[in-house]
């Protein structure tokens, strides 16, 4: 009997790991194992190998932040719409964080989570691709809590408690999210993927404002003007100019 999967609840089967190098390892292991489907949640209380972009660490101090991974399965989707579930989850994060903190959050392209010029978290997306079948996609998202403490390599971070000055529980406020990442879902179930870009670049961080990027060793300014259906950052200055993941980077 096939499983209907938009009858399953994000955060159906929440489980928490006391400790784990990457939610989104462990998470990978069970789809490949045949036992996590979509809706699965895997909590960490520490992760010692958190992931982040572009094959960076992400650095969190246990049992103060959300550090999971959720298990989708976008059947709906085509292979190459890709960045149409990066525009859902990332801005469906912020909106979250928003309605937390009763103060607006922002998306930094691709996938950072920030606050004024603060990173408060990212998110990190992994697929499971078979031929032009979209079967799997792990959703890793780190969101900082408590924390107030951070490694001094971090140039700018910030978490929920120090702009709220309030304490969490970093698993309660996980499963708040997980029923926002839920609500919002039927919104790209339901095609609606104009809505959700435009949701995605109305929340961009710096839009409309000059930059200063840096695209290997030179630095040059320009303005951010949008990020395209592809993913692709588009600026302007003396001409249009178009952006892959990874080939820039923003100048605080």
């Amino acid at each position: 009997m096939l499983r209907d999967n938009r009858q399953q609840v994000i955060g159906n089967i929440f489980t928490e790991l006391p400790t784990v190098d990457s939610t989104n390892n462990f998470a990978l292991g069970k789809v490949h194992d045949g036992v996590a489907f979509h809706g699965n949640v895997y909590f960490a209380h520490d992760q010692f190998a958190g992931k982040g972009q572009f094959g960076k660490k992400w650095d969190a101090v246990p049992n103060q932040n959300i550090m999971m991974s959720v298990v989708l399965e976008p059947d709906f989707l085509e292979v190459g719409q890709q960045f149409v579930l990066n525009a859902w989850l990332a801005g469906a994060c912020v909106s979250f964080l928003t309605e937390q903190a009763g103060d607006v959050f922002r998306i930094k392209w691709p996938n950072d989570l920030y606050w004024n010029n603060k990173k408060a978290g990212g998110i990190l997306i992994e697929n499971v691709i078979q031929g032009n079948k979209w079967k799997f996609a792990i959703l890793g998202i780190g969101i900082n809590i408590n924390q107030t403490q951070f490694p001094v390599f971090l140039p700018n971070p910030v978490s929920l408690t120090q702009i709220t000055g309030k304490n969490y529980s970093p698993v309660s406020i996980a499963k708040l999210l997980c029923i926002k990442l839920d609500e919002k879902y039927k919104q790209l179930q339901s095609g609606d993927f104009e809505g959700l870009l435009n949701e995605y670049n109305k929340s961009l961080f710096n839009k409309n404002q000059p930059v200063k990027l840096r695209k290997g060793n030179v630095v040059f300014e320009t303005t951010i003007v949008e990020v395209t259906a592809e993913g692709k950052l588009h600026t302007k200055d003396v001409m249009d100019r178009f952006f892959d993941f990874g080939e820039v980077g923003m100048v605080l």
